[in-house]
């Protein structure tokens, strides 16, 4: 099932300098972004909160990812919550619960750039209830497509991220060629059979820029967790510099972690 929400017209791309061979860098082309599952309200959100929004604003990113977002009765949308505290946000949550339900969980985007086109995709298979959200935004003059998701979970459904992946990228390929950024928590290790038609395509992005960042587990193990890097920040071959990718929130504050995921970052230059 797809749905898409036109906000406004498509940026037309400019046409390029038929002799610049070698494009000077550009700080208006470069974008921040930034995936990071919150846990929902699970530990201590109350403690927690203040721990998240505090890395995302130091973080300062052009666009957030976020997986595991719940809103409830007593429980404001925790992405709407954030983009407020932040300032300058707006939000994109996506989820398979319907509108108007009191309970809703799912994944958002949170962007300070213009939103040109927003979408939402269910997975298959649907009773996993796993989502993509679009995004489209203007960087230096054109549209760059967005692309966040949170695949299933269990290490040994290899298959079910299989076919996950494989609708996520027949959603983004589809789309008309707008250089394309896949984020999001992928329950697997970038090198993962599952993962070979996204490496044939997309960058690791903290792979390419920091071997030894992407060594380290997104998992914070001190939760049970396995040591495992499963937050990815995938980048269109040949569309973009990575100018930077790390870690961050990957510290607990006073005994307190911000999530039981620490986030990843890149700073990227469109070419």
């Amino acid at each position: 099932m797809l749905t898409r929400r036109r906000l406004l017209p498509l940026a037309v791309a400019l046409p390029l300098a038929a002799c610049a061979a070698v494009p000077a860098a550009d700080s208006s082309a470069e974008l921040t972004v930034v995936t990071f599952n919150i846990w929902h309200d699970m530990g201590d959100w109350p403690a927690r909160r203040p721990l998240v929004i505090a890395a995302l604003r130091h973080l300062d990113a052009d666009v957030i990812a976020l997986q595991e977002v719940l809103q409830d009765t007593d429980l404001p949308n925790q992405a709407e919550d954030i983009a407020r505290a932040l300032g300058g946000y707006s939000v994109h949550f996506v989820s398979v619960d319907p509108q108007g339900q009191t309970r809703r969980y799912g994944n958002a985007v949170l962007t300070r750039l213009p939103v040109l086109e927003s979408g939402e995709h269910r997975l298959r298979p649907l009773e996993d209830s796993r989502t993509l959200a679009t995004v489209r935004v203007p960087v230096n003059g054109r549209p760059v497509q967005i692309a966040a998701t949170h695949l299933h979970h269990t290490p040994e459904g290899g298959a079910m991220r299989a076919s996950q992946i494989n609708d996520v990228l027949a959603v983004i390929g589809a789309e008309d060629d707008a250089p394309t950024i896949l984020l999001g928590d992928f329950n697997a290790s970038a090198e993962v059979p599952e993962f070979m038609t996204v490496r044939n395509g997309y960058i690791d992005a903290l792979q390419s820029a920091d071997p030894v960042a992407a060594a380290r587990s997104t998992l914070v193990t001190a939760h049970g967790h396995r040591s495992e890097r499963i937050d990815h920040i995938f980048v269109q071959r040949g569309r973009f510099d990575i100018l930077y990718a790390a870690l961050a929130a990957d510290q607990p504050v006073v005994g307190v972690w911000p999530s039981d995921h620490v986030a990843v970052v890149a700073r990227l230059r469109v070419r």
